[in-house]
């Protein structure tokens, strides 16, 4: 899954309008107690839900294009005022910064 992580870091970042650098991707072992197909879970903060389906058609993409069809993606959607950075509350969802024009 380490191939998948730049294609679905620059999607996330792309789409959500984030820098790359605050898209974290975990591989999280998991023992299966029952038939349970695999999944991606995404933290992140509410968008508009176009934004939503376009990642999650990206990223099942990406998957399938790597041999891993069939997989549940779903999101854990964040409050961003109940969200805490070293022990203080999150001011505003970053975004990326447009690119300096020089006239």
């Amino acid at each position: 899954m380490e191939t998948a992580a730049p294609a679905i870091i620059e999607c996330i970042s792309g789409i959500a309008n984030i820098p790359e650098e605050i898209v974290k991707i975990e591989l999280l072992h998991v023992e299966k107690i029952t038939n349970s197909p695999r999944s991606v879970e995404i933290f992140m903060f509410p968008r508009e839900e176009e934004k939503h389906h376009a990642i999650a058609e990206n990223i099942n993409r990406i998957l399938e294009n790597l041999g891993c069809p069939h997989t549940h993606i779903f999101y854990v959607l964040l409050n961003p005022s109940l969200y805490y950075k070293e022990g203080q509350p999150l001011k505003r969802i970053p975004a990326k910064t447009p690119p300096e024009i020089r006239l």
